[in-house]
């Protein structure tokens, strides 16, 4: 397996439609010019993928428990925000990447939270993206802090990195039939 660099992206991006939408360059600023983002967009090695404006902020209200074989929904607080949202002291929230991918058969990915983050204790964490797989990406966004957190929605969460095989899989995610194939919004655990 290689890692794949930026025009290897660029082109399965606009001829194949791995990434869509796709930015070309390192997208740094807000159009007008004048507001300094968390970066998003191509990058020399990877795609720099951003949260969208809804969440699942995790809550203690009716004492639940985490269960990944009956997942209780009554754990979330869903919200929908333009701007930020507040990842409570040591809580997280699921969310979900504007991108939706095409993964190609001879391709795996690895997503890894952006640096930015990682430097408030804010961890990304994002499962392979399977070869054939597709759908939007759900983002755990842990805030590992005792302080509260600003997620900035529209804006730049963690790291895409291309593996291309000299082969392809024998089974593939959508050979499978994986429960998360072409997912769109933010996908619970599924049993």
């Amino acid at each position: 397996m290689s890692i794949q660099p930026d025009n290897w992206i660029r082109r399965m991006a606009k001829e194949h439609g791995m990434i869509e939408p796709f930015e070309e360059d390192q997208v740094r600023y807000t159009r007008e010019g004048n507001q300094r983002l968390v970066s998003y967009g191509l990058s020399s090695y990877g795609y720099d993928i951003r949260v969208a404006n809804e969440f699942k902020v995790f809550t203690n209200v009716l004492n639940s428990v985490v269960d990944p074989k009956k997942f209780d929904e009554n754990s979330f607080v869903d919200i929908k925000t333009d701007t930020i949202c507040i990842v409570p002291p040591n809580s997280f929230a699921l969310a979900r990447s504007i991108e939706y991918f095409r993964i190609p058969r001879d391709v795996l990915t690895i997503c890894l939270g952006k640096s930015t983050y990682a430097r408030c204790g804010i961890i990304v964490n994002v499962t392979p993206f399977e070869p054939e797989w597709e759908g939007q990406v759900t983002l755990e966004i842990s805030n590992t802090t005792p302080l509260p957190a600003k997620i900035y929605a529209n804006e730049g969460i963690a790291q895409v990195i291309f593996f291309k095989s000299e082969n392809c899989c024998d089974t593939s995610y959508a050979d499978r039939k994986g429960k998360y194939m072409k997912q769109k919004g933010i996908t619970i655990p599924r049993m």
